[in-house]
């Protein structure tokens, strides 16, 4: 099994801008447990009402939520977001993790960095698929701290394909099949051609630490009076709604909010009715992080 290609160094303080974007960005690395980890912050020409960090999937990078991002910041957000370790720009070798407390403990310091420069506002913690297992178990350590808690297309709960590739005496590397993140084909296409984006196997030791992962996520506590919201397409192929329902009930309290959408796949943030989703999240966020 070959390594991925090496993490791209990132100049502390790059900004960059699109044209069809309003908020600007800007990059900079702090030290993670493992290593080097590449982070961005989203900003607008106005002061934030609230800070929201994300944690992104497996095999991407924070690069892939620029109009995410967008959104959130014309809505009063500022955005914190790192590249996990071995994830996109950040040290590491390719997606391979052997403890998600690891991770959970660099989105700590990224929190805790967003605090400092915004003391005064709440923090929302906003995780997709894999990011929605780190995110959940962030939430069990941390969730005092928090103002609110978003699960996209959560990790949580059951997810057999990791018990399926562990079984086998090789992990096939197979690419995945990319009209399974959304019924855009645009969205496939430039997931396939991402110089950033892990297009090699599982590696064993990451699918077993998925799986001590969800049984953390389980045998944790609750959220208690977190608010919580939970978004998932009802047609998605690599997390099953259903497996991630089972989490999302040991995890919810008495503020929830549920959001299924037919027919959508893996990535809500880039499906037909992005804007609908992002809509749905920002007017939570609103409400309860105010």
């Amino acid at each position: 099994m070959t390594p991925g290609p090496p993490a791209v160094p990132v100049a502390p303080g790059a900004r960059r801008r699109h044209d069809d974007l309003m908020a600007e960005s800007r990059e900079w690395t702090y030290d993670g447990v493992r290593g080097r980890l590449a982070a961005r912050t989203w900003t607008g020409p106005g002061e934030p009402a609230r800070v929201v960090v994300l944690a992104h999937g497996y095999g991407e990078h924070v690069g892939r939520y620029e109009r995410l991002a967008d959104a959130l910041v014309a809505d009063g957000a500022v955005v914190h977001a790192v590249d996990h370790a071995g994830h996109g720009r950040s040290e590491g070798e390719r997606v391979h993790v052997t403890d998600f407390e690891d991770v959970v403990t660099d989105l700590r310091t990224l929190d805790e960095t967003a605090r400092r420069e915004h003391p005064a506002l709440p923090v929302a913690l906003l995780g997709h698929s894999m990011g929605g297992l780190i995110a959940a178990r962030y939430a069990q350590r941390y969730g005092p701290t928090l103002a609110a808690l978003v699960l996209s297309s959560p990790l949580v709960g059951r997810w057999p394909s990791a018990a399926q590739l562990l079984a086998l005496d090789e992990i096939p590397d197979v690419p995945l099949d990319i009209t399974t993140l959304s019924r855009d084909p645009s969205v496939g296409e430039r997931y396939a051609a991402d110089p950033l984006v892990w297009h090699g196997p599982f590696k064993r030791a990451t699918l077993e630490a998925i799986e001590r992962g969800l049984a953390a996520v389980a045998n944790g506590p609750s959220l208690g009076d977190l608010p919580l919201m939970w978004i998932h397409g009802e047609a998605d192929p690599l997390v099953p709604i259903d497996g991630s329902r089972a989490g999302i009930e040991h995890l919810r309290g008495p503020h929830y909010v549920e959001r299924t959408y037919p027919e959508a796949r893996h990535e809500l943030f880039n499906e037909l009715n992005a804007d609908a989703v992002t809509s749905d999240v920002a007017a939570f966020l609103r409400q309860v992080a105010s």
